[in-house]
């Protein structure tokens, strides 16, 4: 009898089997499951990380442009025209012209144009550069007070909004919608003048 239960101790049932062999299945399909998160984690941060740069990349050359103009106007526009927006209207629209010194015949456009594209376009060229590709949105300039209310008239203090709502993704490319990595993507930037700020006075001590 005593050999007999040294037996019965050193086996294992079918029961007992099975319930092994399920917790390592268990363990194993959790793992599997942790690691595509993180997999897929990994491809949104990293997409949305190359998506900022390359908006940032994009729109920098715009933003130093903006700053240092002399004279802005915003309207509506393309490789070829440009109209501004009429006197007591809300400053906004799907184009901007950019003068960087007082002469007038001399100028830089960026402008959304039909195929969903924001493009520049300097004086004098008939070609234009794509800046940014898939914007979805019509409204890409705003001119706005401190508090972010749309102006109805050139304010020399004004603050250039900019906003940019994407519904693809280039670098890496990505869709954007239900069953994509995101929802929505936009960029948005507010930019103001050097020339429009007023010195600060200097106390004397």
């Amino acid at each position: 009898s005593r050999i007999g239960s040294r037996r019965w101790e050193g086996g294992h049932t079918l029961t007992e089997l099975m319930i092994t062999m399920v917790l390592v299945l268990l363990v194993m399909a959790g793992l599997m499951a942790a690691h595509m998160f993180g997999l897929r984690l990994f491809e949104m941060s990293k997409t949305k990380l190359g998506a900022s740069d390359d908006a940032r990349a994009a729109v920098s050359h715009m933003v130093t442009e903006i700053r240092a103009a002399k004279l802005i106007r915003i309207g509506t526009g393309n490789a070829s025209s440009f109209t501004e927006v009429a006197v007591d209207t809300p400053q906004r629209g799907s184009a901007i012209q950019v003068y960087p010194t007082t002469d007038t015949n001399t100028f830089v456009r960026y402008f959304r144009d039909t195929d969903q594209k924001l493009k520049r376009v300097p004086s004098g060229v008939a070609s234009a550069t794509v800046i940014a590709s898939a914007i979805s949105n019509q409204v890409v300039f705003t001119a706005e007070d401190f508090s972010g209310t749309i102006l109805t008239n050139n304010e020399n203090n004004r603050v250039i909004g900019l906003a940019l709502q994407f519904f693809r993704l280039e670098y890496p490319s990505v869709s954007i919608g239900p069953g994509n990595l995101y929802d929505f993507y936009q960029l948005r930037t507010k930019i103001t003048r050097r020339n429009s700020l007023r010195p600060r006075s200097v106390r004397a001590s």
